[in-house]
């Protein structure tokens, strides 16, 4: 039997391309988060079905049909598009609706967002000056600039936590001064036990060290008509907060997992890293998967399980995998020894899609897979990684540099770097 028979009998159609997903998941009564759900998994099932034909060319070793790879990699696609659709409408259904009502502010708030919308419409700073000199509050930095009411940095730093990969899955810390400063020990606890009366014999000192996580300027600058800054009806407060959210959601997402330390917080990737058998404080331990830009030919999955099991217990139990879409994608032809596939759809709306039943975030900074790569990284962020915000954003306008339009200089300040370096395992392709 060849293996067009074998995908013959398997029911595709190798010339015709991929299934109607589109037809088989959209129903008249499903909203559109319940056509992404269906269509997800309408992908998924005709992904399993095609690479159950692969296998069995290679297993019979007939070697793999040409097509029926295209049709793999198509549907493996049609996997991605389906994800990346669910994500926006899961977005999108998460924003305020236009037109809700909103909290009640006090005078002092009123009167900052009337000041700032004078100030972005028609570039009248005399209001905000005014409020800032009350506040003894500066312009931050050799440009200035005016801080935003409350209600935008609010908006943007919510969505950020939604889009921002590492920073959705890592703790948070606002701060109000240049950096943030923790002790860390560097040793065992300095414990013991002791009966009710008995003496309590003197510990030793316990060993600590210091690490600051400074925070680095991060701007935006969205353009802007004049037409649209004179129509009142817009909403410039959600115009400006969309504008700047995905430049800063990007920025961020490449700067938490390579970033140096240098103008922009350090990233995962940026730090030592050792074998995990040889793991020091200080540095993150790696698993080598024992080939030079792949998983091993035989049993591949089995490393997966050797880096889950490299962390310690207490940093299971919240755990999750963080790689990019290509490292998934090779990732979901795996299979456990009952035929399961380890890779599994999400099966709510806002859920992530999962990897031996912990979940999986898909953080495109992450490196595809290559020789030494750490493509894959495991571990409880939320006790590994912090990210640090200091509050205020601050807006300058600017109509000058770019005529007709209108630039909004836009910063914010934001650091990050690794709090508990036993927190977060690599997968070394090594």
């Amino acid at each position: 039997m060849d293996a067009t028979t074998l995908t013959a009998r398997a029911g595709l159609e190798t010339k015709g391309g991929l299934p109607d997903l589109e037809n088989k998941a959209a129903r008249p009564e499903a909203g559109p988060m319940r056509s992404a759900l269906d269509e997800l998994a309408t992908a998924f099932a005709a992904f399993k079905e095609t690479n159950e034909v692969r296998l069995g060319a290679i297993e019979g070793r007939l070697g793999a049909d040409v097509l029926t790879e295209e049709k793999l990699a198509r549907i493996d696609a049609a996997l991605d598009a389906a994800r990346t659709r669910l994500d926006r409408i899961s977005l999108e259904q998460a924003r305020p609706p236009l037109g809700a009502p909103r909290p009640r502010r006090d005078a002092s708030a009123h009167e900052h967002k009337a000041a700032f919308d004078l100030y972005v419409r028609a570039g009248e700073s005399a209001g905000l000056k005014r409020l800032e000199s009350k506040a003894l509050s500066a312009g931050s930095g050799p440009d200035g600039g005016y801080l935003v009411p409350d209600t935008i940095e609010r908006t943007v730093l919510t969505r950020l936590a939604q889009v921002s990969p590492i920073r959705s899955i890592a703790s948070v810390q606002q701060i109000s001064g240049a950096q943030y400063k923790r002790a860390v020990s560097v040793g065992a606890p300095v414990t013991g036990w002791a009966a009710e009366t008995a003496p309590r014999p003197e510990t030793a000192a316990p060993a600590l060290s210091e690490i600051a996580f400074p925070a680095m300027e991060l701007y935006a600058m969205p353009a802007a008509t004049q037409t649209l800054l004179d129509d009142a009806v817009v909403d410039l407060d959600a115009w400006l907060s969309a504008e700047v959210e995905t430049a800063f959601a990007e920025q961020e997402g490449v700067a938490f997992v390579t970033g140096n330390g240098a103008s922009r917080p350090r990233g995962v990737l940026s730090y030592d890293t050792v074998a995990n058998a040889a793991w020091a404080p200080g540095k993150l331990g790696f698993v080598a998967t024992g080939a030079a830009g792949a998983f091993p030919s035989t049993s591949p999955a089995d490393v997966l399980f050797d880096l889950v099991y490299g962390l310690r217990a207490g940093y299971r139990q919240n755990a999750g995998f963080v790689m990019n879409r290509r490292t998934q994608s090779a990732i979901r032809k795996f299979k456990d020894a009952e035929g399961n596939y380890l890779w599994q759809p999400p099966l709510a709306a806002g859920r992530a899609a999962t990897l031996i039943g912990f979940p999986v975030t898909e953080a495109e900074a992450m490196p595809d897979l290559g020789k030494d790569s750490l493509s894959v990284a495991f571990g409880d962020f939320r006790r590994g990684y912090l990210v640090v915000d200091r509050t205020g954003m601050r807006v300058l306008r600017d109509p000058y540099s770019a005529k007709p339009y209108v630039l909004f200089y836009t910063t914010k300040r934001v650091g990050g770097g690794v709090q508990d370096f036993d927190a977060i395992k690599l997968l070394k392709f090594g």
